[in-house]
């Protein structure tokens, strides 16, 4: 049975699609923490953060970044985020479309 699917054009195409699929979230699981710039206070547990995009964030983008703290403003490219739980930086900085996550200047 296997052989025989093994065969078929399209069983291929799902599992080479399937392949794709796992190296594009292990590249962006990689990629994460190079993009979290900066030092954060080591007692702290929840840091504010600047996210910085390619683009200028749309509606969709705030309500990505509400889920992990309040999202305070926009400025050009870049998101205030307060109230980010240190832990989830790395889950923070994961979609590829942000570029840079770092402490907001005070």
């Amino acid at each position: 049975m296997w052989r025989t699917a093994l065969r078929s054009h399209k069983a291929r195409f799902l599992i080479a699609l399937a392949v794709l699929y796992v190296a594009w979230q292990a590249w962006l699981s990689l990629a994460a923490p190079g993009k979290i710039a900066g030092s954060y206070p080591p007692d702290a547990e929840r840091v504010s953060i600047l996210v910085t995009l390619s683009f200028p964030p749309e509606r969709f983008h705030v309500q990505a970044f509400q889920a992990f703290g309040r999202v305070s403003g926009t400025e050009g490219n870049s998101v205030e985020v307060r109230g980010v739980k240190k832990s989830e930086l790395a889950a923070l900085a994961r979609p590829y479309w942000v570029r840079r996550v770092e402490p907001l200047p005070t």
